[in-house]
This record gives C-alpha cells, sequence and structure tokens, in this order.
C-alpha cells in the first residue's frame, strides 16, 4: 500500500473522511429533536478533541521513532494557538467592547497607547496561518541545536523540555508581555469573515480539523516510511551505533522535533477558534504530560494509536469530569499505570497481537510449525 499504509491506517484514514462529511451534515441538516441530530456542542467537543489527535501524532513522530521523550509539546501547541488568537483578535476591528480599531480590547483596558511591534502583520490571515508553523518551528529549532548538538538525551532532555514550558507560561502570564496575561485572548468574532458563532462556521472547523489530522497522518507515515524514518528509528534503538556509522544523529532529530513542533502549532491553530479562547493555562506542564499518556495509551510508535489514545481518554475525561470530577486526576494516573505494567505497547498494540494470536496455526501432535509457516502467518 502507499506509504506502508497498513488496513488500521486506511480505516483511520476513511473513518476521518465519512466523520467530516458526515457529522456537518448531521448537524446541518437534522432536526435538533432527532435521533441522529448531532449538536452544535458536540460537533466543537469533537473538533478538539481532532486537535488534540494531531497533537499527540506530533509527540509520536518524536517519542515513538525517535525515542525523544518531550515534555513540552504543549508549549509548541500553546505558541500556535497564540498566532491563530492574536489574528482573531486583530480580526475583532472595532466590533469589540472600547470600540477601537486597532488595539485589542485588553491593550485598551491596560492604557496600551499603540499597537506592539510583534503584533504588526497578524491583521492579514496569510501571515498568521505563517506564524502558526514558524513560531513553535522556530523555537523547537533553536531549542533542538543547543539540546542536541550538546548530546542531552533521556530523561534530563525531558526535564529540560518541562522548564521551557514552564517559563513561558510564567511570561505569558505577564500583563506587560502584551498578550493578554491570565485572561489570554478571547470574545473572537469571526474568521475570514465567518462568524465564529454560526453553527456552518463550526462545522466547517471540524471538517478542517479532520481534514488536518489526515493530512499530519499521511507526513508522519511519509516520513517514517522513507530511508529518513529507518534511520530515526535507528537513533531511537541505538543512538550511539548509529552515531558510530558515520550518521549525524544531532541533525536527524533536530529535523523532526522541528517538523512535529509545527505540527503541534497546526493543532493549536485550529483549537482556539472551536474553544474561543486561548491563555497560559495551556503551557501547563501537566498539559503535556498529559499528551504524553495519550500516546503511551493509544500505542507509542504507531500514528493511529496516538491519535486514538487522543480520541479515547479524552472521551473519557468528558464523561469522567462530569460525572466524577474529583477522581478524574486519579482516575487518569491509574490509566498510565495500568498501561505502563499491562499494555507496554498501548490499545492498538493489543489489537494487533490478538490478531496476529488468532492467525497464527494450531500445532497438531507430532507436526511441528516450521519458522516458514510461522512468517507466514504473520
Amino acid at each position: 500500500m502507499p506509504l506502508g499504509l497498513s488496513r488500521i491506517g486506511v480505516a483511520f484514514l476513511l473513518s476521518l473522511a465519512v466523520a467530516a462529511v458526515l457529522v456537518p451534515v448531521l448537524n446541518l441538516t437534522v432536526a435538533s429533536d432527532s435521533t441522529w441530530h448531532v449538536s452544535t456542542t458536540n460537533v466543537v467537543l469533537f473538533g478538539k478533541y481532532l486537535c488534540y489527535a494531531l497533537l499527540a501524532l506530533s509527540i509520536d513522530l518524536v517519542w515513538g521513532y525517535c525515542g525523544i521523550l518531550s515534555l513540552g509539546h504543549g508549549a509548541f501547541f500553546a505558541l500556535g494557538g497564540y498566532a491563530m488568537g492574536m489574528h482573531l483578535m486583530r480580526e475583532i476591528g472595532s466590533r469589540g467592547v472600547y470600540g477601537n480599531p486597532v488595539l485589542p480590547d485588553f491593550m485598551v483596558f491596560l492604557n496600551w497607547k499603540e499597537l506592539p511591534w510583534y503584533w504588526y502583520g497578524f491583521d492579514q490571515f496569510w501571515f498568521a496561518a505563517l506564524m502558526v508553523v514558524l513560531a513553535p518551528g522556530a523555537l523547537a529549532f533553536v531549542f533542538g541545536m543547543f539540546a542536541f548538538r550538546s548530546r542531552v538525551t533521556g530523561v534530563y532532555l525531558s526535564i529540560i523540555t518541562q522548564a521551557m514550558t514552564f517559563a513561558l507560561l510564567l511570561a505569558f502570564f505577564r500583563n506587560d508581555m502584551g498578550f493578554g496575561g491570565n485572561n489570554g485572548l478571547t470574545d473572537f468574532k469571526g474568521v475570514l469573515g465567518f462568524d465564529l458563532q454560526n453553527n456552518a462556521t463550526r462545522c466547517g472547523l471540524f471538517a478542517l480539523s479532520a481534514i488536518a489530522l489526515a493530512g499530519g497522518f499521511l507526513a508522519c507515515r511519509a516520513i517514517v516510511s522513507s530511508k529518513l524514518g529507518k534511520v530515526l528509528v535507528a537513533v531511537r534503538d541505538a543512538e550511539s551505533r548509529t552515531r558510530f556509522i558515520g550518521y549525524r544523529v544531532e541533525h536527524y532529530k533536530l529535523f523532526v522535533f522541528t517538523v512535529s513542533a509545527m505540527m503541534a502549532g497546526v493543532a493549536g491553530a485550529l483549537y482556539v477558534p472551536q474553544v474561543g479562547i486561548i491563555n497560559p493555562g495551556e503551557f501547563a506542564p501537566a498539559n503535556s504530560i498529559e499528551a504524553v499518556i495519550w500516546v503511551a495509551v493509544g500505542g507509542r510508535g504507531t500514528l493511529v494509536g496516538a491519535a486514538l489514545g487522543a480520541l479515547v481518554v479524552n472521551v473519557g475525561k468528558s464523561w469522567f469530569t462530569g460525572a466524577l470530577p474529583e477522581l478524574w486526576l486519579f482516575a487518569l494516573g491509574g490509566l498510565f499505570i495500568f498501561v505502563t505494567l499491562f499494555l507496554p505497547k498501548g490499545l492498538l498494540g493489543l489489537v494487533r497481537s490478538r490478531r496476529v494470536a488468532s492467525a497464527a496455526p494450531v500445532e497438531a501432535p507430532g507436526e511441528p510449525v516450521t519458522v516458514i509457516d510461522r512468517q507466514a502467518a504473520e
């Protein structure tokens, strides 16, 4: 199959295609009192899940295939979200509470006299879209260049990525940074002339999130199924040996880390117009750790499993926080411990192992199964 897609990968893409069409249709054309109607609240909720799935994909690309356990991908997600939020704030114009055509409401409230230079250009969508990938990509490139050239690996790299995220959290909390401080950016009106409160716009954002997830999956699949992907796996499994035979390991790690950060930025940009707010809380280290749990639950090094893990955990979170909100963190921690001990390959790994076991022939007495027979069964 193209790009080395398995039947599970094809089924995943087909499911996204069906969802991108079916969910908007059931929301816009089916009566609200019908059993088949998908409410606007659920459309927004499902769209948010798809953004989380794209974030999980970006983490699986670096962790599952290159062995880089990043606990800071929430920072790249938030930077992409802030880039889009800045554009949405500029689009408000004179429709804001204070009616200032240039300054966002929070700047008027804080008595700012002029727009900061780093807000220039965000009134143009193309510029904001460029910053969605360039801002997290540039941060990942600079961070990775110093970390990987210094050969920082393992738990030390994980701690540094988390420290980076926490530093950005503290910085964006400051009002004088010009990003809305603790309240962040909110009260968006529209995007590209479309009203964000309109059901059709929300359905369009959902469909766009599904398309972005499918595109992200295909991009990751293209990377990991190429010769580059084989080198990444070699780095993951035996970095010292890979370096010894002549590969510039730091270049490969820097490339995949930067691409992964850009994907996380796109996920954040699609997340913001659907939820209607972006604030420094998105930089919280706990968010990055939770995203890593999604990947572990679904199956590290599988791509599809990472996306499914994000969907499964967040659906469970929505139910759990409504039914037993005080127990959610305990449930999440227990889930991670259970997966680590009993499902090291995640949910997708469990499905695959059962499929292989069911396909394996039964050994009759006196008729041992040869190695060739086992390989054929697998």
